[in-house]
Parts: C-alpha cells; structure tokens; sequence
C-alpha cells in the first residue's frame, strides 16, 4: 500500500510491517518494551496515544491514516 500527501510518499511494504498477530493490549506492551516502534493504522496509533506511549502532536496523517513512531534512546 502506499499513501501520498503532497510530497510525502509512504509505502507500508508487508515485508517490514507484518509479524505476528498479538491482540492490541499485547502490541501495546511490545511497544513498551521496545527501543524503534513504526506503527500505522488507526486503532494502534490511537491506542498507543491513550497509553502514553504517542504524544497526539507527534502523530503525522499520511492520506488520513495515522502513523506514528517510537525511538527510546
């Protein structure tokens, strides 16, 4: 899939966005666990938002559809 806005041009390839299915409360643990998170998609991002992990100004609209990042340092 790729979405455009403007000169923004984002591609989700399967290849680096797909893994295993763990429901959205597990996600969002692995999200507290982890260093690098590349999240897309509403219900992730907003979930990620209300977690505390995603500040809602850091949240970039790509075609309408949410993408946020995570780097822990």
């Amino acid at each position: 899939m790729v979405l455009r806005d403007g000169k923004i041009v984002f591609e989700v390839r399967e290849e680096f966005y797909k893994g295993m299915k763990v429901t959205i409360e597990e996600a969002i643990e692995l999200c507290r666990q982890s260093t690098i998170v590349n999240m897309v998609g509403k219900c992730i991002v907003d979930k990620a938002v209300k977690a505390g992990l995603v500040h809602p100004e850091a949240v970039l609209k790509i075609s309408g559809v949410p993408h946020a990042q995570i780097v822990k340092i």
